[in-house]
């Protein structure tokens, strides 16, 4: 992973080791940022073939890293690779977590976790929806566990969405917002759990009704693409959607908005579709998953794309 020189990395406050446990696409891309910021990472995962899946999406990071600014030279310098979970954590500043989105492994990894962690390590879960109350009823000690849910992939999207459970702590919710901001992240603390966070249920949301849409021959999956990165897609990545329609109302603003078109918007509600992912409908979407390139080609331009439009937004 050679690289042309580049500023020297500095770790992230206080927290110089991090452990990553799991290390699937998301964590693999959160593996890739930490090591850029210059933090010790041990991984740990089963899979005999961990080690080759985790250097090969190393390398596949190294040029969104590197145009945010990062240096990459020597990026698996301070990696290493542990397949026991109680060794893995038992040096760790910090563990981040990111198993399988079932609630019975996340208990049990976090049992393990915090019998074999230091008592001040941050504990956070990546997971995308399950909440940070239910997964803490197996702690000693409930209140170390924070939710840190990315956006994919973590090493390039900003948003961290910082959930704490019923019994978390307020202070582990302060350093994991201090963690993530000094990694340039932005973290956004949600104010009430619920399934799924926020991010990801205004994801659902659109995604059923443009499942709808294509089930219904509106439009084919490109077609809808389309329409979404040339309108909301792009109105979107500079105001959000109500300050879009704050701006919608003229003079008066969102009550002007509301007064005048919340009706006919209210009315598309009771329209909009609820498609189910039956056998039918998933056979539908895929045969319409031709996007006439690779994968990796894929994420390759949306990578580029995404840095480019951060860096007009001034995002880090």
């Amino acid at each position: 992973m050679n690289d042309t020189p580049a500023a020297p990395r500095s770790a992230a406050g206080p927290w110089q080791h991090v452990t990553v446990v799991g290390a699937g696409v998301i964590g693999a891309s959160w593996a890739a940022l930490f090591l850029a910021k210059g933090q010790t990472v041990t991984v740990s995962d089963p899979a005999p073939d961990v080690e080759k899946q985790v250097h090969d999406q190393l390398n596949e990071a190294v040029p969104a890293l590197r145009a945010l600014g990062l240096p990459t030279d020597g990026l698996d310098g301070n990696l290493r690779f542990e397949a026991d979970l109680e060794q893995a954590v038992a040096g760790a500043d910090v563990v981040q977590e990111n198993g399988p989105e079932r609630l019975d492994v996340k208990r049990d990894l976090f049992a393990r976790i915090e019998r074999a962690a230091p008592p001040g390590a941050l504990l956070l879960s990546s997971t995308s929806g399950i909440r940070a109350t239910d997964i803490a009823q197996v702690l000693q000690q409930p209140g170390r566990l924070v939710i840190g849910h990315p956006f994919n992939p973590p090493h390039l999207v900003p948003l961290v969405e910082v959930v704490p459970g019923e019994e978390t702590d307020p202070e582990a919710v302060r350093r994991a917002v201090d963690f993530y901001t000094a990694l340039g992240k932005k973290p956004r603390v949600l104010r009430k759990e619920v399934p799924g966070f926020v991010a990801n249920r205004l994801q659902a949301a659109l995604f059923r009704e443009a499942v709808n849409l294509v089930v219904q021959g509106v439009v084919t999956e490109s077609e809808l693409d389309e329409i979404v990165t040339s309108s909301i897609g792009l109105r979107w990545a500079v105001a959000g959607p109500f300050r879009s329609f704050h701006l919608g109302g003229g003079p008066g603003g969102l009550p002007a908005f509301l007064e005048h078109l919340g009706p006919a918007l209210e009315s598309q509600w009771r329209d909009l579709g609820t498609p189910t992912l039956d056998e039918a409908t998933v056979k539908l979407l895929s045969e319409q998953a031709r996007f006439g390139a690779t994968v990796e080609d894929m994420q390759t331009a949306r990578d580029e794309a995404q840095i480019k439009v951060m860096r007009v937004l001034g995002e880090p």
